[in-house]
């Protein structure tokens, strides 16, 4: 990972905690939350539904921009559960080097 790309992560975190706060008429991050829960997860299917399709439509940059509106959508589910990027990255740090089939399959017995 290039140096300074896991701060860009918790700077977005730590601007989407203070846009929590604003006033939903101006600003996006807090209007999508006072819609409720279901508002955000409708908005990370549109995005994930964009991404799929910018993948199937081979342009490369259209698929890293759409990726990049579906982590931030993320991040802000993320923030509606009192959680960040951190908590993320730490999960996948725990599942490095396990198989995944083999993780899976662990998930299963808890």
């Amino acid at each position: 990972m290039k140096a300074g790309l896991y701060e860009t992560l918790e700077r977005i975190a730590a601007a989407i905690e203070e846009r929590k706060k604003a006033s939903p008429e101006t600003s996006y991050v807090a209007k999508l939350l006072s819609e409720g829960e279901d508002a955000v997860l409708k908005k990370i299917g549109e995005e994930a539904t964009e991404t799929v399709l910018a993948a199937k439509g081979g342009d490369r940059l259209h698929l890293v921009r759409e990726i990049a509106d579906l982590w931030f959508h993320c991040l802000i589910l993320l923030a509606r559960h009192g959680l960040g990027p951190g908590d993320v990255l730490a999960e996948l740090h725990r599942r490095e080097g396990i198989s995944g089939i083999d993780e899976k399959a662990a998930r299963k017995k808890r």
